[in-house]
């Protein structure tokens, strides 16, 4: 019979060992390789794109990685990087997209395809943002990637659509910072409240928050006792919102007070301002991942299949027609 402290370590051996058993169970399987077999490239790039015409992504992935390691330096294995890149977005695989993408773009920083390989990278940003209650670091960071789409490629397709998705995601940003100042003033955080409303308002003054904001400001500076301020942000809501409920209410706010923001409130029917028509009031903002137009491999990566495709990519949209151009 061992003694009591020998059992005792022997037991304690035992729980790590299936510890680390179970740990080594919980990893993630390794994605699926090919086995090495020397074949023409024509025919491991033309099957990889017939694997993503059937949508069988992970398969694709390995025919497109495969070019790059039995040709690392032909013209298909540049090809093959950025269809391997939109293998893994059209799996929602994106943190390997991205990585695809900045590969492509640190290869080939002066290729043609480059700019697809920037809109693509911030697409994989722009789909993994989330509600408004949660970390916003993916929007700030489809932000930054759609401004350089931008910036670098201001003429193109790609361009044109990300000045779209950047509305969208300001709209997100703004309603991160009212989500937050309201939480403010529920604590009775007033002057933390304003600093939100503020960054509303000067910040992303085109987006729908921006009268909600103007109207929390009037509500918070009555609070405080700034009946300058407040009279004052309701006449800028008023000037640009005349017909907006917020403008009703905190045009009702100020005159219980004595206060006058010297524009009457209209009714709904009326003459809308400039920038109540730029902000398309009365037209609900769609969530941005949903109405994400899809992306597709750029024309010059798709070459002929050896068999017709079996179905569409699952993500269409409005560049869809540039994969079958």
């Amino acid at each position: 019979m061992l003694p009591r402290s020998t059992g005792r370590a022997a037991l304690l051996i035992l729980a790590i060992a299936v510890s680390l058993t179970a740990a080594g169970c919980a990893r993630e399987k390794p994605k699926p390789r090919l086995a090495y077999e020397e074949r023409p490239v024509e025919l491991l790039y033309s099957t990889g794109a017939f694997r993503l015409d059937q949508r069988r992504w992970t398969e694709a992935v390995a025919y497109f990685q495969e070019v790059e390691r039995q040709h690392p330096y032909s013209e298909w294995s540049r090809r093959a990087i950025l269809m391997t890149g939109f293998a893994h977005y059209q799996a929602n695989m994106y943190a390997d997209a991205i990585k695809d993408s900045e590969r492509f773009i640190q290869l080939y920083p002066g290729n043609a395809s480059v700019v697809y390989a920037y809109y693509l990278k911030s697409i994989c940003y722009f789909e993994q943002i989330v509600d408004v209650g949660r970390d916003q670091a993916a929007t700030e960071q489809a932000l930054a990637s759609l401004n350089e789409v931008i910036t670098r490629f201001p003429r193109s397709e790609y361009a044109a659509d990300a000045r779209l998705k950047i509305d969208m995601v300001n709209d997100q940003l703004a309603g991160k910072e009212m989500a937050i100042g309201r939480y403010y003033l529920r604590q009775g955080q007033t002057i933390a409240a304003i600093g939100r409303f503020r960054t509303v308002v000067d910040r992303y003054q085109t987006t729908t928050h921006t009268p909600e904001a103007l109207y929390r400001l009037v509500e918070s500076y009555l609070t405080v006792g700034l009946l300058q301020e407040a009279t004052s942000n309701g006449a800028v809501l008023g000037h640009n919102f005349p017909g907006d409920p917020w403008y009703t209410d905190a045009y009702n706010l100020l005159t219980d007070r004595g206060l006058q923001p010297a524009i009457e409130p209209k009714t709904p029917g009326a003459k809308r301002s400039y920038l109540d028509r730029l902000l398309g009031r009365g037209t609900a903002l769609p969530p941005p991942v949903e109405t994400a137009p899809a992306v597709a491999p750029p024309a010059e990566a798709v070459q002929p299949v050896a068999a017709p495709p079996a179905a569409e990519p699952k993500k269409k949209g409005v560049f869809g027609r540039l994969f079958r151009r």
